[in-house]
């Protein structure tokens, strides 16, 4: 099985408890549909690190999971925020029941958004990676609060989840093999951010050409740049 499969295989198993089944279905069907970009940079950069990690992969995999569940959630929260599906909730008489259905629909994904959130914390919880992952959810919560000014790039502040998450899935794959992330693979991550702006293609698409499972990479180097960290401690 590859990294992408096993990353969205953990993911599901993640979330396999939630009730009732048509909040279950939303968080599955969004999950087989995505990039697993993230969680296939917390393995890729665990390999990194320590080889050994790419014969058992199995313990970084929860936190690929966490990572990949919360960009899930914030990228589905930055979405519904866009689109305001509740914003003429006021006006609808629910006497179509296309509009009901719709309506319902909305709800369950503000819950879904909530829940992947909350369970990609859950798997990031007591690790190295969790207090980044904290500040991630700040960051993105500033920045949409910073979208809604006049005079905002909207495009480019939605593209600080896409970096900070990487940045994170970075942290959470090198904290798994006990290792500080180095500043070669924050810039791998950054580059990787550039390159894609809002929202990722397929893993294959834009992790394939990167050496990170052969570069020589070095723990304990603090990296050079980290936007969610100093966009919170600032």
């Amino acid at each position: 099985m590859d990294r992408a499969a096993r990353c969205r295989r953990a993911a599901r198993d993640a979330v396999a408890d939630v009730e009732p089944p048509r909040l279950h279905d939303v968080i599955t069907d969004l999950l087989e549909a995505a990039s697993m970009t993230p969680g296939v940079l917390t393995l890729e950069s665990a390999v990194a690190i320590d080889a050994d990690a790419d014969a058992d992969v199995e313990p970084v995999l929860d936190r690929a999971a966490g990572v990949q569940l919360i960009y899930e959630g914030l990228r589905l929260t930055r979405s519904l925020a866009h689109a305001e599906p509740w914003a003429d909730a006021n006006t609808h008489t629910y006497t179509d029941a296309d509009v009901v259905s719709d309506d319902l629909d909305a709800d369950l994904e503000i819950l879904a958004a909530d829940i992947l959130v909350a369970r990609g914390f859950y798997l990031l919880a007591r690790t190295g990676a969790a207090e980044m992952a904290v500040r991630t959810v700040q960051a993105f919560g500033r920045d949409q609060t910073l979208r809604e000014q006049p005079d905002a790039d909207a495009e480019a502040i939605d593209a600080n989840l896409e970096c900070d998450v990487l940045e994170l899935a970075v942290t959470a794959g090198t904290s798994a093999v006990g290792s500080t992330p180095p500043a070669e693979l924050f810039a791998i991550a950054n580059d990787v951010s550039d390159a894609v702006g809002v929202g990722f293609p397929p893993a294959t698409e834009c992790l394939s050409d990167l050496d990170i499972s052969e570069m020589d990479a070095t723990p304990g180097e603090e990296a050079a740049t980290d936007r969610a960290t100093s966009a919170t401690d600032s």
